[in-house]
């Protein structure tokens, strides 16, 4: 599985991106959709994300950045 990890500046442009004075929020799923859904499809198409990883969502000169990182887990205990 993958865990996902929005940044704050992430949360900023996001909302920045999804909010309208006429409507509100509701222009929030389709700038989810946008810059969230559809470029984490490609990446876990094309293969650039790695199974069992934690997905960061950060900001980079303004433009939000998708990039992964192995997640390090201790669970399996060897018995002798």
């Amino acid at each position: 599985g993958y865990k996902l990890n929005l940044s704050g500046a992430a949360m900023d442009k996001l909302a920045d991106a999804g909010f309208d004075p006429v409507y509100g929020a509701r222009p929030l799923k389709r700038a989810i959709q946008v810059h969230i859904e559809n470029p984490l499809a490609q990446k876990l198409l094309s293969g650039d994300l790695v199974p069992d990883s934690v997905i960061r969502i950060g900001v980079d000169n303004e433009k939000l950045v998708i990039s992964n990182q192995w997640l390090i887990s201790y669970a399996a205990v060897v018995t002798v």
